[in-house]
């Protein structure tokens, strides 16, 4: 006889969750007297009194499956995750948990500030229902992995940010949980801690723990999960495996990100104005413009200009920024060794990179006319025209740019 299936750890069945507006009714003096000054005061007539932050989603979540849940700000992420963790209670349908959760939320959530770390590890374990001699064996561990031990006697409300996350992040991990639920409270904190926060975590994925993860950082649920459920306006959109989801969900949100970048019209412009850029065109090796570049194919900027009067030693710059404002370079002419004496009339200069390294992302571009010799600018424009690379040639990697590089393996003999 074969063996049953193993019951989803997590499973939503037409769930749905609604919150009630505020409905503007005065009923207080002082509510009053905002009310009347208040410009953001909702009409009776046309405001919708319910907002139904998650509507009718159904998925399940097996036990030992990593799960990302991805979305814009005010999808309904986090209102899911706490229906999981009996936070919430869902308005309509059914939530079913199988298994102790541990669950790293909000920050501070289930702490008193006034209480210090040491009494805030047993207040939390109390409300998770662990019994006090496990949290006693526990404890040691929880004070060295924070690395709270001179501030465990602090209250609270003294910590930092970073400290409260420490703090918060070793009781949920450390009180043996079948499930794990982590928000977006992993980006707080040192790169350090961060860093070894995600090594426990993936010991704990190996021994079999669930894992329910929301984070704004695709490149981290596609290593972490193995699944993701992406909700939009509180629906769900797609389920399914965790590339699949996040490929889709990257395009769509590039291509959202382009749409708002290209319709904008204004920008920072600067110079004396000798000399101004008359356009930008961004084109492939064709001569053709285009917005969307693969990584390794030709790419090109070019520049038109009206020197209005003569000018002496110009230098043309174009610099390249991510979306995320890392700046990925800043070449100029003059230190590419083309000195140019004078400028005079119209023209037109190319920026050309026969092999674009960029890794998929969206970017902008900063293009400028200035003096060689002294700080003068004669024109500026200021991250103005924007591109945006997607994966091409070789298996997609990590990081800014992909560098040309080969490797060696040479074993002992």
């Amino acid at each position: 006889m074969s063996n049953p299936l193993p019951l989803p750890a997590i499973q939503f069945e037409n769930v749905s969750k609604k919150f009630n507006f505020y409905d503007g009714n005065s009923t207080t003096v002082l509510e009053s007297l905002i009310g009347r000054i208040s410009p953001n005061k909702r009409s009776h007539s046309t405001a919708d009194p319910d907002l139904w932050a998650v509507k009718d989603v159904s998925f399940d979540i097996m036990p030992g499956q990593s799960v990302g849940i991805i979305g814009k700000n005010g999808s309904g992420k986090s209102t899911a995750l706490k229906m999981m963790t009996h936070i919430l209670h869902p308005t309509k349908g059914r939530i079913t948990v199988r298994g102790r959760v541990s669950a790293l939320l909000e920050l501070g959530t289930g702490f008193h500030p006034d209480l210090t770390g040491r009494d805030n590890i047993f207040l939390n374990a109390a409300i998770l229902g662990i019994q006090k001699e496990i949290i006693l064996e526990q404890y040691d561990k929880i004070v060295e992995f924070s690395e709270l031990g001179e501030f465990i006697d602090m209250p609270v409300k003294h910590y930092s940010s970073g400290m409260y996350m420490r703090l918060g992040f070793s009781v949920a991990i450390h009180l043996d949980p079948d499930i794990l639920i982590v928000d977006e409270i992993l980006a707080v904190g040192d790169q350090a801690f961060q860093a070894k926060c995600l090594d426990h975590i993936h010991g704990m994925q190996q021994n079999g723990v669930t894992l329910v993860m929301v984070s704004h950082n695709l490149d981290l649920l596609r290593k972490m999960c193995s699944e993701m459920v992406w909700l939009d306006k509180g629906n769900m959109l797609l389920h399914g495996p965790a590339k699949e989801v996040a490929d889709k969900y990257d395009s769509y949100m590039s291509n959202a990100d382009m749409t708002s970048m290209k319709q904008a019209t204004t920008f920072k412009r600067e110079g004396s104005g000798e000399a101004r850029i008359t356009a930008v065109r961004i084109v492939d090796s064709n001569g053709d413009e285009k917005w969307e570049f693969q990584t390794h194919d030709a790419f090109i900027v070019e520049m038109d200009y009206t020197a209005h009067e003569e000018i002496t030693t110009p230098e043309f710059r174009v610099a390249i920024y991510r979306e995320d404002g890392l700046h990925i370079n800043d070449p100029n002419t003059y230190a590419a060794g083309i000195e140019i004496e004078k400028l005079n009339g119209n023209g037109t200069v190319r920026y050309i990179i026969p092999d674009l390294p960029l890794m998929p992302a969206n970017y902008r571009i900063t293009t400028a006319i200035h003096n060689a010799l002294y700080p003068r600018t004669y024109d500026y424009h200021e991250q103005a025209y924007t591109f945006r690379v997607i994966a091409g040639g070789t298996a997609r990697q990590w990081g800014a740019i992909e560098i040309a590089a080969t490797w060696e393996l040479q074993p002992e003999a």
